[in-house]
Protein backbone atom coordinates (compact mmCIF):
# COMPACT_ATOMS: atom_id res chain seq x y z
CA UNK A 1 0.00 0.00 0.00
CA UNK A 2 1.38 3.42 -0.89
CA UNK A 3 2.32 5.78 1.89
CA UNK A 4 0.03 8.46 0.45
CA UNK A 5 -2.96 6.15 0.68
CA UNK A 6 -1.95 5.16 4.22
CA UNK A 7 -1.76 8.79 5.29
CA UNK A 8 -5.14 9.62 3.77
CA UNK A 9 -6.69 6.70 5.61
CA UNK A 10 -5.10 7.76 8.88
CA UNK A 11 -6.51 11.27 8.66
CA UNK A 12 -9.96 9.90 9.42
CA UNK A 13 -11.46 10.28 5.98
CA UNK A 14 -15.10 9.24 6.06
CA UNK A 15 -14.71 7.38 2.77
CA UNK A 16 -12.17 4.67 3.47
CA UNK A 17 -11.57 2.43 0.53
CA UNK A 18 -9.74 -0.85 0.69
CA UNK A 19 -7.02 -2.03 -1.65
CA UNK A 20 -9.39 -4.78 -2.79
CA UNK A 21 -11.99 -2.18 -3.76
CA UNK A 22 -9.37 -0.19 -5.66
CA UNK A 23 -8.20 -3.32 -7.47
CA UNK A 24 -11.81 -4.19 -8.32
CA UNK A 25 -12.46 -0.72 -9.74
CA UNK A 26 -9.24 -0.80 -11.78
CA UNK A 27 -10.22 -4.23 -13.09
CA UNK A 28 -13.65 -2.91 -14.12
CA UNK A 29 -12.03 0.04 -15.89
CA UNK A 30 -9.66 -2.33 -17.66
CA UNK A 31 -12.64 -4.29 -19.02
CA UNK A 32 -14.12 -1.11 -20.49
CA UNK A 33 -10.99 -0.04 -22.35
CA UNK A 34 -10.66 -1.52 -25.84
CA UNK A 35 -6.91 -0.86 -25.90
CA UNK A 36 -6.30 -3.00 -22.81
CA UNK A 37 -9.28 -5.36 -22.84
CA UNK A 38 -8.14 -7.09 -26.03
CA UNK A 39 -4.61 -7.80 -24.80
CA UNK A 40 -3.65 -11.36 -23.98
CA UNK A 41 -1.89 -10.44 -20.75
CA UNK A 42 -4.06 -10.02 -17.67
CA UNK A 43 -1.41 -8.09 -15.76
CA UNK A 44 -1.53 -4.36 -16.42
CA UNK A 45 -0.49 -1.81 -13.82
CA UNK A 46 -3.14 0.39 -12.25
CA UNK A 47 -1.29 3.48 -13.47
CA UNK A 48 -1.40 2.15 -17.05
CA UNK A 49 -5.15 1.48 -16.74
CA UNK A 50 -5.73 5.02 -15.44
CA UNK A 51 -3.54 6.50 -18.18
CA UNK A 52 -5.39 4.56 -20.87
CA UNK A 53 -8.72 5.58 -19.31
CA UNK A 54 -7.77 9.25 -19.65
CA UNK A 55 -6.65 8.70 -23.24
CA UNK A 56 -9.89 6.89 -24.07
CA UNK A 57 -12.04 9.62 -22.54
CA UNK A 58 -10.13 12.24 -24.55
CA UNK A 59 -10.70 10.26 -27.75
CA UNK A 60 -14.41 9.96 -26.96
CA UNK A 61 -14.59 13.73 -26.44
CA UNK A 62 -12.93 14.29 -29.83
CA UNK A 63 -15.38 11.88 -31.43
CA UNK A 64 -18.37 13.63 -29.86
CA UNK A 65 -17.03 17.00 -31.04
CA UNK A 66 -16.55 15.65 -34.56
CA UNK A 67 -20.03 14.13 -34.66
CA UNK A 68 -21.56 17.35 -33.30
CA UNK A 69 -19.84 19.35 -36.00
CA UNK A 70 -21.00 16.94 -38.71
CA UNK A 71 -24.55 17.09 -37.37
CA UNK A 72 -24.47 20.88 -37.36
CA UNK A 73 -23.30 20.88 -40.97
CA UNK A 74 -26.05 18.43 -41.89
CA UNK A 75 -28.72 20.54 -40.20
CA UNK A 76 -27.41 23.65 -41.93
CA UNK A 77 -27.78 22.05 -45.36
CA UNK A 78 -31.17 20.45 -44.68
CA UNK A 79 -34.43 22.31 -45.24
CA UNK A 80 -36.08 23.67 -42.10
CA UNK A 81 -38.84 21.02 -41.93
CA UNK A 82 -36.34 18.16 -42.05
CA UNK A 83 -34.04 19.95 -39.60
CA UNK A 84 -36.96 20.37 -37.19
CA UNK A 85 -37.73 16.64 -37.39
CA UNK A 86 -34.09 15.76 -36.71
CA UNK A 87 -33.95 18.17 -33.77
CA UNK A 88 -37.14 16.68 -32.30
CA UNK A 89 -35.72 13.18 -32.64
CA UNK A 90 -32.52 14.24 -30.89
CA UNK A 91 -34.43 15.78 -27.99
CA UNK A 92 -36.32 12.56 -27.22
Amino acid sequence: MSSRRSRSRQTGSSRNITDDQINDLVSKLQQLLPEIRDRRSDKVSASKVLQETCNYIRSLHREVDDLSERLSELLATTDSAQAAIIRNLLMQ
